[in-house]
């Protein structure tokens, strides 16, 4: 945890926790599409005239006053047919603190296999998000999208859902009012892998940082899930081993000690050029494990975000 940083409460981030942890692995399907209509950037009032004093050779009266903002709504989702998945209709949605008027900068959160963006926002991703402004933290906004099962990068059959958040998406977010200067990734599981994948990709210019919680990484080809990667090749195309990217970007790694991805992950850290923050703690591959890791992560990105 960085120092001068306020701790979380647990019951500050919990309701942010238990929403992204269920959407991290897709272990509960929800009964409906995402709440809320597709809104878009808060519209900009014309600039403000003020009075002109004729007597005084035609300059205004008083200084120009800026028009008040409105604050940005704190949810808003929608989707679009997005051509790097092949023209698949994908789910999107942001979440803010309440009050926010200037542009936030967003943590994109990718879920793991069998998740979706609904899943991610589930169960008040909102509140958890003011609880943590209202504990110290600086405000930022969480993105959740639809990634399918492909492992966040191009497969053979064309589909490619990492150029969907690094081309479609994250131009996107800055219509919808936030600053895509710089973003961070988190991502649980497959998600890990993808947060690794694409933050890298996108560079450490524009990558804040990178928060891989349980990341799904195997250390060969022949050693991953089916359907992970098309084969040997793929794999060697889109590994995070060695990944040059990654040297310059701030990164932080949790993985519970009895995790199946343990292994991987300690030699993945021991390969890395700069030890990452986070570590190793008693939990398995599950929301519970996840949702004790995120009051810290949290508090370890939020101050990346706002430099």
């Amino acid at each position: 945890m960085m120092a001068g940083m306020p701790e979380l409460t647990r019951r500050a981030v919990l309701r942010l926790g238990a929403a992204a942890a269920v959407g991290a692995a897709g272990a509960v399907a929800l009964g409906g599409p995402l709440r809320g209509e597709t809104m878009s950037a808060p519209p900009v009032s014309p600039p403000f005239s003020p009075p002109i004093s004729l007597a005084n050779g035609g300059a205004p009266l008083t200084p120009p006053l800026s028009p008040p903002l409105s604050p940005a709504p704190t949810f808003v989702s929608g989707s679009f047919v997005s051509a790097a998945r092949g023209g698949i209709a994908t789910n999107w949605a942001i979440a803010r603190p309440p009050g926010q008027t200037a542009p936030l900068r967003p943590v994109i959160a990718l879920h793991g296999k069998g998740g979706s963006a609904a899943q991610v926002m589930a169960g008040g991703v909102e509140q958890g998000l003011a609880e943590a402004v209202d504990a110290g933290l600086p405000p930022f906004a969480v993105v959740a999208v639809d990634g399918g099962g492909s492992y966040w990068h191009r497969r053979a059959s064309g589909e490619d859902s990492g150029a969907m958040v690094l081309d479609e998406l994250i131009p996107m977010l800055g219509v919808q009012g936030l600053d895509v200067s710089r973003v961070g990734f988190l991502g649980w599981s497959m998600g890990g892998y993808g947060a690794l994948l694409l933050g890298a990709r996108l560079g450490a210019p524009r990558t804040a940082a990178i928060c891989a919680v349980s990341p799904a990484l195997w250390t060969a080809a022949g050693a991953a899930a089916p359907g992970a990667f098309d084969d040997a090749a793929d794999y060697a195309a889109n590994s995070v081993w060695d990944l040059p990217g990654l040297a310059s970007i701030p990164i932080r790694i949790d993985c519970g000690d009895s995790d199946p991805f343990y292994s991987a992950t300690r030699q993945f850290i021991a390969q890395l050029p700069n030890p990452p923050a986070g570590g190793f703690s008693p939990g398995g591959h599950d929301a519970a494990f996840w949702s004790s890791q995120l009051p810290a992560e949290l508090t370890w990105m939020a101050p990346l975000l706002a430099t």
